[in-house]
């Protein structure tokens, strides 16, 4: 199959140096290889999405040299590129994997999971074998709504809203998968990671959901991205997996770290691309040696 990469922000704050290092990353691979980069628009929280930062960072973008070939400015064979309109497609695939027995209602709110998350555990916390690669804001779930052994699958729901709602993994099993840039990858679900919601009970999809059906649907056949992602990467092959999809191939970038070692957010607005051209620095200075 053709090569066919993306680049996906979102737009709830303006893009810094570690977003410029990587998308430019994905443009790259995708030129040499000859095929079609995809820009997305991931502006699925509508509490935090804001209109003033989607057009930042589509000229941000285009400053730093990056060309696509699809994308909400430009068109192409899988409109809309914007996640807020792509609601009907996400519904389609929360009925499919609720369906097929993978999804249950979890009625646990924020407070009681960070409780949960803070009080002392025999066993320790476990680390996963990608930790120094990981940074996974998401407390690993212990499992307070989940079904019992035997229990009947969830059924009679037509829609989503008003509840949280968890991918139950299966327990014990090594997720094993090559990524290009690190190798060889193996998290163990339950171990390295728990349940995890496809969707919120303010009725928005959740990340793990949105971008697999995205890229499914987009035809994506590698996808390029911080290696903060690398436990989401095993939570998307499972969704695959229960869909009977073929998953894309990896590539995880490197984090771009401050003076602290600590990872870049949108909150360093110093390194944000948009500050760094007003101090008058060039794209290439800010790619570095990729």
């Amino acid at each position: 199959m053709t090569y066919r990469g993306r680049i996906a922000p979102s737009p709830t704050g303006l893009l810094h140096l570690g977003h410029a290092r990587t998308f430019f990353t994905a443009y790259l691979r995708a030129t040499e290889a000859h095929g079609t980069l995809v820009l997305r628009n991931e502006d699925l929280d509508p509490h935090r999405s804001r209109p003033d930062f989607a057009v930042a960072m589509i000229e941000d973008l285009r400053w730093l040299g990056i060309r696509w070939q699809e994308g909400p400015d430009v068109g192409g064979p899988f409109v809309p590129y914007a996640q807020s309109q792509r609601r009907e497609r996400y519904l389609a695939v929360w009925r499919q994997l609720l369906a097929a027995g993978f999804l249950y209602p979890c009625a646990c709110s924020r407070r009681e999971l960070a409780r949960i998350a803070e009080a002392p555990h025999e066993s320790g916390q476990h680390e996963s074998s990608s930790a120094r690669f990981e940074a996974d804001e998401t407390p690993m779930y212990a499992g307070t709504c989940r079904p019992g052994p035997g229990s009947p699958p969830a059924t009679g729901c037509d829609a989503p809203a008003g509840v949280n709602w968890r991918f139950r993994v299966p327990e014990g099993e090594a997720i094993e998968f090559e990524d290009r840039h690190f190798g060889p990858q193996r998290l163990v679900a339950g171990f390295d990671f728990g349940d995890f919601p496809v969707w919120r009970r303010d009725d928005v999809p959740a990340y793990q959901l949105a971008v697999v059906a995205d890229d499914h649907e987009m035809q994506i056949t590698e996808v390029v991205r911080g290696a903060d992602l690398l436990l989401s990467t095993a939570r998307q092959i499972l969704i695959c997996r229960a869909l009977g999809w073929n998953p894309p191939q990896w590539y995880h970038c490197p984090l771009v770290l401050d003076e602290r070692g600590e990872r870049l957010a949108k909150r360093h607005d110093a390194l944000s691309i948009r500050s760094l051209r007003a101090q008058g620095e060039y794209p290439e200075n800010l790619v570095g040696d990729l």
